[in-house]
């Protein structure tokens, strides 16, 4: 479970985030981030559809990513809110393989030139 301070819990994060952030993706998510210095720490929130499947497919799906996201929140860029959208691959994608595609994605996401 992600700690209460990085939850993104407001729709008009999430809308922001995607609509202004910048955005990478690969087969299985799709990950846009906002930076936001007024914010005491990063936030991440999750957009699993239904076209990745019925509940407990999307519930398997976000469980993984949240657990993957938790790893990585010293990785973020900086202060601001990550959105993790999952992809209908996601759905049969392995634990390793949504690890590696999270991993890609938050290493595209740095800004040019700091130390990954």
């Amino acid at each position: 479970m992600l700690p209460r301070r990085h939850r993104l819990t407001e729709s008009s994060g999430f809308r922001q985030a995607v609509r202004r952030g910048r955005r990478t993706g690969s087969r299985t998510v799709v990950l846009h981030w906002l930076a936001d210095d007024g914010i005491d720490s990063s936030q991440v929130g999750f957009v699993v559809s239904k076209a990745v499947g019925n509940a407990v497919v999307r519930n398997r799906v976000q469980r993984r990513l949240r657990h993957l996201t938790r790893e990585h929140l010293q990785e973020l860029p900086g202060r601001g809110v990550l959105v993790v959208r999952a992809n209908p691959a996601a759905a049969e994608a392995s634990y390793a393989t949504l690890k590696g595609d999270l991993t890609k994605g938050l290493v595209r996401l740095q800004p040019a030139g700091s130390p990954s």
